[in-house]
């Protein structure tokens, strides 16, 4: 198998001045690395709190793997556009069926990508009202399906409460068991795996109170 991707130079700069940040002022701890394969394209899918949330979900897989996620293609705008493409973004168009995203993903899979998804859609409501509320979507398993990956669970906890200096903790899951919905219609096995995948992410969550 190929070499996996490896990070860009801004993704690259951003982790190693990250790290003592993330170490020591929030004293990031993760549990079950071992379980994002070290090679060959996957989506790592995680419930979300924050902006910030690909940043702890990415480090304590620097250097072997390059994550790769969708940012809301209202922040591609130069120069900033530039600048979040290198750091691994790609754009989505919140609240339509954005094929083109969709597509550039599981591209993106195949060729040994991580992609990060997170299935609730937008940050979780905290005080101010919302234009987009949080509500579970099936992007992130119809990518796995269609690229033929894992779907790696995962759940962060800390990222809400920055300001008070909390812990974040991350937690992988094991790749979840798709191989039963290879004969059933995509639609319908999207919607089943992300059942499973919030069952997953949920109980990540759990783990990590």
């Amino acid at each position: 198998m190929a070499r996996p991707p490896r990070p860009s130079w801004l993704y690259t700069l951003i982790a190693v001045l990250s790290w003592p940040v993330l170490n020591i002022v929030f004293r990031l701890r993760a549990h079950g690395r071992e379980n994002v394969p070290a090679e060959g394209g996957l989506v790592l899918a995680a419930n979300h709190w924050s902006n910030i949330d690909p940043w702890p979900l990415g480090l304590p897989l620097f250097p072997r793997r390059f994550l790769r996620f969708m940012a809301k293609s209202e922040l591609f705008w130069f120069p900033l556009g530039t600048i979040i493409t290198a750091g691994g973004a790609f754009p989505v168009r919140r609240g339509l069926a954005d094929d083109e995203a969709i597509a550039k993903a599981v591209d993106l899979c195949r060729v040994g990508h991580v992609v990060v998804m997170f299935p609730e859609g937008t940050r979780r409501s905290k005080g101010l009202r919302k234009q987009h509320e949080a509500r579970w979507h099936s992007g992130a398993a119809r990518i796995a399906l269609e690229a033929g990956v894992p779907l790696v669970p995962a759940g962060i906890s800390g990222t809400e409460r920055l300001a008070k200096l909390e812990p974040i903790r991350v937690a992988y899951g094991t790749a979840l068991e798709l191989g039963d919905l290879a004969e059933t219609p995509l639609a319908e096995a999207a919607s089943i795996a992300t059942g499973r995948l919030r069952e997953a992410i949920e109980g990540l969550e759990r783990s990590l109170a």
